[in-house]
């Protein structure tokens, strides 16, 4: 897992204590030294190695690429996206839930997929991990400042799914050019938030927590319907029920006898989550 605080520039790729070739000296005929000579053949291979590292992990990076037409997601937001699956070059907004968003990233993840965070400090590698997602292969930029959408377009280069929170405003020419680069790049773009264009926009329309008796107790899970609309309110909007998160801390489809009133007969427990 990289950290955006971890990030190191060119200059810094030269370790303080890294050794250097050491520079000639000659003297001349009275003995006189002369001025020391650079070595700049060793400063050019040094150089190279370090080119060469860089030019490597990029390329791990970019291997798990998928050359797909949809990418995969997880089986309870399968019925609110078209065909059941995340369209490369496509764009998706979540409204508010941290952990709705997450469960977009996760079975691409699972299937090998760089993915990345863009601005979502709450977020939590234990979190992130309790839902099945490679932390050995996904990226965390915390807190980019005035700077996301710059670094969201930079890591659309080397992830298949950018998960990204808008912190200004988002103005057509950026999301026709980001959209461009995510159809040649061959990954998606998840919004938390507002995002102008979006192909589906996820907003959790109602919920219900579970696990408090009679003012005691804890919570346990949540029921919670996700609702689906299109680009521009296109097409009728899709209804799911889900449990956001079940008592086991996974995101999945709730069962429907359990809103009629069945018995539950399963022992839950409090877990965290990520909203």
């Amino acid at each position: 897992m990289f950290e955006y605080e971890g990030m190191q520039t060119a200059a810094a790729l030269r370790s303080p204590g890294s050794p250097r070739q050491p520079r000639r000296e000659s003297t001349g005929p009275a003995g006189a030294a002369r001025p020391s000579r650079v070595d700049h053949l060793g400063d050019a291979r040094a150089a190279l190695d370090r080119i060469t590292a860089l030019r490597s992990r990029v390329a791990e990076m970019e291997a798990p690429r998928v050359d797909v037409q949809g990418l995969p997601t997880a089986s309870a937001l399968q019925p609110l996206l078209p065909g059941g699956a995340i369209r490369v070059g496509g764009s998706y907004a979540v409204q508010e839930s941290v952990l709705l968003a997450m469960t977009m990233l996760q079975a691409a993840s699972a299937e090998g997929a760089w993915c990345a965070v863009v601005g979502v400090p709450s977020l939590g590698v234990e979190a992130a991990a309790a839902m099945g997602i490679d932390l050995e292969r996904l990226v965390l930029v915390p807190d980019p400042g005035d700077q996301w959408l710059t670094v969201t377009a930079a890591l659309v280069d080397v992830a298949q799914v950018v998960l990204t929170r808008p912190l200004g405003r988002v103005v057509p020419g950026d999301v026709s050019r980001l959209g461009a680069r995510l159809r040649q790049r061959g990954g998606a773009l998840v919004a938390l938030g507002a995002w102008p264009g979006a192909d589906v926009t996820l907003r959790v329309t109602d919920s219900v927590w579970s696990g408090i008796g009679d003012g005691h107790g804890h919570l346990t899970e949540r029921r919670a319907t996700v609702t689906a609309s299109g680009r521009a309110g296109a097409g009728r909007p899709v209804s799911a029920d889900l449990l956001l998160p079940a008592a086991d801390g996974a995101v999945r489809a709730a069962d429907p006898l359990a809103a009629a009133g069945a018995s539950d007969t399963r022992v839950l427990r409090p877990v965290a989550v990520a909203s």
